[in-house]
């Protein structure tokens, strides 16, 4: 898969210009490739390109990935889908980070079900910045009280806040969505939460927009592996 690692480049050089332009360092944003629908070989061709962090969606789908590309060195897996609570035992055994906690009670579980021989998992709040009916997330005004839940947990470090803003064209109102989950987390920092250091937002479309207004995190799917194939390509 040649165009993979020709993506990668132009993302990571997109990021670089959007980094710099706002008088940020290259390295202050980390690339999360999502690879959720993508088959394997898609992953390992990123991973020759020198990408190490995937994210994904699905838990099933997942698995057969990580069991596929068990022999290649350093992956970071990172899991950006909605959590069901059935599935949160496995989410919690299998994966370096979870983006999208919205709930106390999914923290717990996560929480309890962490394997005591691993690092602490570290976590994400999702925020629905936008308000959107149809999308996951805690609402702003929630933010404050979930983050103090997970922070006194144990086998979780809480790192800072996920967004998927509503889609805009207008660079302008981009940037506005992603600043206030910015001042979201810096409210929280000033309540005490001292250790956030992250924000996770931006997408393909609208990362330029996220790196200005502080993303640490860009999650990036398209932009890198093109089209997800269709279902059955993909059986």
């Amino acid at each position: 898969m040649p165009d993979v690692a020709r993506r990668l480049d132009e993302v990571r050089a997109r990021i670089a210009r959007a980094a710099r332009a706002c008088g940020r360092r290259p390295e202050e944003v980390t690339l999360l490739a999502v690879s959720k629908g993508q088959p394997p070989e898609a992953l390992a061709a990123a991973h020759a390109a020198g990408q190490r962090r995937f994210g994904e969606s699905y838990l099933q789908e997942a698995r057969a990935k990580m069991e596929a590309l068990a022999a290649l060195e350093g992956l970071e897996w990172h899991f950006v889908g909605p959590i069901q609570s059935n599935k949160a035992k496995a989410i919690a055994a299998r994966f370096d980070w979870v983006h999208s906690l919205d709930r106390a009670d999914l923290a717990e579980r996560l929480a309890r079900h962490r394997p005591g021989t691993l690092p602490p998992l570290q976590v994400c709040i999702q925020v629905n910045v936008s308000g959107e009916p149809t999308k996951r997330g805690v609402a702003p005004e929630g933010a404050a009280a979930l983050a103090e839940a997970v922070a006194a947990l144990p086998r979780l470090r809480l790192r800072g806040l996920m967004a998927i803003p509503a889609p805009e064209r207008d660079p302008a109102r981009q940037r506005a969505a992603f600043a206030a989950v910015r001042e979201l987390l810096e409210g929280l920092r000033a309540a005490g939460h001292t250790g956030l250091d992250t924000l996770s937002m931006g997408m393909s479309a609208d990362l330029e927009a996220a790196v200005a207004e502080g993303a640490t995190i860009v999650r990036v799917g398209t932009a890198v592996f093109g089209p997800r194939p269709p279902r059955d390509a993909r059986a």
